[in-house]
């Protein structure tokens, strides 16, 4: 993928992402999170009042930079990237992330996206946004 193939309106593929109790644990283990909302189901459902165990905010975060990465491949780099956690995401609700370049500059290479994960409702779990470098000349 070259700089001049890339507009402003390019739309990265929609990828879909789905954690289990088990996932949701093993990666709060590796963050040292020990909060209970993540691994206590009667705690987070009847203490806390969720639907189901959350998802850590960083998994979140790290499927938004798995679409950035998803869509670059090996033609180019992550240059930086901002997120926010706005709505709680659940064990076993599917997401959805998406992204789209809002500008581009060909001499340095580079362009802005704006990312979003949505749950099935079509709220933004997460926003974001990225700055890529593309790889080789233009």
């Amino acid at each position: 993928m070259q700089i001049s193939e890339i507009k402003e309106g390019t739309v990265l593929p929609a990828r879909e992402f789905t954690c289990d109790n088990v996932q949701l644990f093993l990666y709060n283990a590796v963050l040292f999170n020990a909060h209970r909302i993540h691994f206590d189901y009667p705690y987070a459902t009847e203490v806390e009042g969720y639907p189901n165990l959350v998802l850590a905010g960083p998994l979140i975060g790290d499927w938004l930079h798995q679409c950035v990465d998803a869509w670059l491949g090996n033609d180019g780099q992550l240059l930086a990237m901002e997120y926010s956690n706005r709505h709680a995401a659940y064990v076993d609700e599917v997401l959805t992330g998406s992204g789209e370049v809002t500008s581009v500059n060909a001499a340095e290479r580079t362009a802005e996206i704006e990312l979003c994960i949505k749950n099935a409702k079509g709220d933004v779990v997460a926003p974001g946004k990225a700055t890529v470098r593309l790889a080789g000349c233009s």
